[in-house]
């Protein structure tokens, strides 16, 4: 929608009005683009509201529970929409529960921008209520930019650039606006000493690096048998060359969790995720390469990279910033990975033997056998496994999926095969609890038409999905598809928490702080009118799943599971195995059957054969 000029006037019960800045703000958001902005109202943010009464809700103002949770909806919406993601907020308390939620898109680098509320000028400084220094509070986790808006006239210049940075530094901004500040009558700059006139224009552009560096890099990749390839999130836009790249060379593709959905698992050289989290056959691609090719990615676990010296290396990223942190790479070569990989590949080598990427495809196949077994086995009353394992095949083939922080993105990494058109995100870098719910609601927003399947623990649950199911429940109505469906284990327990207790400290699980009330989560969610099946029977697993993804709208489905699972890491250190067993002798409530789930899960890697279905439960 186009700016209105500057003296343009509205008639509002027979009265003339002149343009607010508040009135302002929205048309330059419009202007941008912007068509929701996620938040929680405030008399900081009053004259805000009152033009977002004036503008019929245009962009759309969507409500959370919570200002952290409207954070974390931009954030959903910014990672899974490909576009700004905005939150706004009242001054004080408002501003400071932001924080969470835009640590989250600092971290993993996606466009947001807050529009903060202030007291007013005429009280600053004067130990007013709700006044915080909000300069001193967002000057790390909108380090990029942040600026408050003291006149009218400075408005367009601070907004455009805020928008313009969150895009180009893939960072949060914010932009504070004192509650008077709102009020004022808007006036643009004007053609002075001492004024800055903006623009909306951000044409798009792309980064290359120079062709000696990509022929260093095409030497390199030459030079290698034994080629791994690790992407992150920022090689989800050169998928097809990914593949083209992946079988030149002949080599297994492992992927940083937030590169999930950059490549598809379906692919029988791609070895899944990596890290603590990730698969036996990523950690046998990174242990036995001889040639590492990092595109997009600053995974930040370096031992679980190839041993120093052991592999040459090259990195290809658009941040000069993140280049050559994690591994000794010979050559960083600085662009959109894209781009840079259309000029790569004519330079490079493809007549080279078939008995590497060989073994790297018979690795994978080898460890979905090992995984059909582990989800397969018993527990009590259900395997944590195989309540991610029976949801796979069943996933719509244009699902967003969301995961929560916690055990259940051990699930998430390691069951859930995203295909072409799926997507998948969680909270990458700062892996904060809480996010999996909100971050689903934003995707709903972003992509109204496409389902959206949450995957949390009732840890998460109880700290803010609970609360943003009232937010899902608000807004059923608005979707094209209204399927939002929220698979909750519930086992009682801080369960991440308590095995890394376990493995890294050697202590047992301290309950006073581990475990959790029981709650029921599935009669929550039919109490807002909403689907919930609570599951306590591994034979209605398959069933509830079925339920929520038939569902006319949002669902909620529980499933009671067994905390004595290991979430086991690919490669077990001698250290860890230590410490679990310390764990065990000092007496640990769980000692007899997490040794028993332990022992059974990690003997599946040994097992011959094939997997045959079978169902020990």
């Amino acid at each position: 929608m186009r700016a209105l000029p500057r003296h343009a006037v509205s008639r509002l019960g027979g009265s003339v009005m002149s343009t607010k800045v508040a009135d302002h703000v929205l048309q330059r958001l419009r202007a941008w683009g912007v068509e929701h902005v996620f938040g929680y109202p405030g008399d900081g943010i009053n004259g805000l509201l009152a033009a977002w009464g004036r503008a019929e809700d245009q962009p759309r103002f969507v409500q959370s529970r919570h200002e952290e949770m409207s954070a974390f909806q931009a954030v959903g919406y910014a990672k899974f929409g490909g576009r700004l993601g905005v939150c706004t907020a009242t001054s004080g308390p408002g501003a400071v529960h932001l924080l969470n939620g835009l640590y989250d898109a600092k971290l993993d680098h996606v466009p947001v921008l807050a529009l903060v509320g202030q007291t007013h000028r005429t009280a600053m400084g004067g130990s007013y209520q709700q006044e915080i220094d909000l300069h001193t509070l967002y000057k790390d986790v909108a380090s990029e930019f942040v600026e408050t808006v003291t006149v009218p006239e400075q408005l367009p210049n601070v907004l455009d650039r805020a928008i313009r940075t969150a895009y180009a530094r893939r960072a949060p901004t914010a932009v504070i606006i004192p509650g008077d500040v709102q009020d004022l009558d808007y006036s643009p700059p004007t053609h002075e000493f001492k004024m800055v006139p903006s623009s909306l224009d951000r044409s798009s552009w792309t980064a290359l690096p120079s062709k000696g560096a990509l022929e260093r890099a095409a030497d390199v990749l030459n030079s290698g048998d034994k080629v791994a390839i690790l992407v992150g999130q920022g090689a989800a836009g050169a998928r097809a060359e990914v593949r083209r790249i992946a079988e030149l060379l002949g080599a297994g593709v492992a992927k940083a969790l937030l590169g999930k959905d950059a490549l598809s698992d379906e692919l029988p050289y791609v070895t899944g995720a990596i890290g603590l989290l990730g698969t036996r056959p990523s950690y046998e691609l990174m242990r036995d390469c001889d040639t590492l090719l990092t595109i997009g990615s600053s995974f930040p676990y370096s031992q679980f990279l190839p041993e120093y010296g052991k592999a040459r290396a090259v990195q290809i990223d658009i941040d000069p910033h993140m280049v050559g942190m994690r591994y000794p790479y010979e050559v960083n070569l600085i662009g959109d990975a894209r781009a840079t990989l259309q000029r790569l590949i004519p330079m490079l080598d493809g007549d080279r033997g078939h008995e590497w990427f060989d073994t790297v495809c018979a690795n994978v196949a080898r460890w979905r056998e090992v995984m059909a077994r582990r989800a397969r086995l018993s527990a009590d009353p259900i395997h944590p496994e195989y309540v991610a394992h029976a949801l796979d095949p069943l996933l719509p083939p244009n699902a967003i999926v969301t995961a929560d922080s916690g055990s259940a993105a051990n699930w998430y990494a390691r069951h859930i095969t995203l295909r072409d058109r799926m997507r998948g995100s969680l909270s990458g870098t700062l892996a904060s609890m809480g996010c999996g719910v909100p971050y689903a609601i934003g995707a709903k927003f972003a992509h109204p038409d496409r389902p959206v399947v949450a995957l949390v623990g009732d840890g998460a649950m109880q700290m803010n999905g609970l609360a943003e199911m009232i937010t899902a429940a608000k807004y059923r109505n608005q979707w094209d598809d209204p399927r939002l469906v929220v698979g909750v284990w519930n086992n009682r327990d801080l369960n991440q928490v308590t095995w890394e207790m376990r493995s890294m400290e050697g202590a047992p699980s301290f309950r006073p702080s581990q475990e959790l009330p029981d709650v029921r989560y599935a009669d929550f969610a039919r109490s807002l009118g909403l689907t919930g099946v609570r599951v306590e029977k591994p034979g209605d697993v398959e069933a509830a799943w079925r339920a929520g993804l038939a569902a006319d709208g949002p669902a909620v489905i529980e499933f009671l599971t067994d905390p004595a699972v290991p979430p086991v890491p690919p490669h077990v250190t001698w250290e860890q195995a230590e410490a679990t067993a310390a764990a065990v002798l000092k007496g640990d409530p769980q000692r007899g059957p997490m040794a028993k789930q332990g022992i059974r899960a990690k003997v599946q890697e040994f097992l011959p054969g094939r997997d045959r279905d079978r169902k020990d439960r």
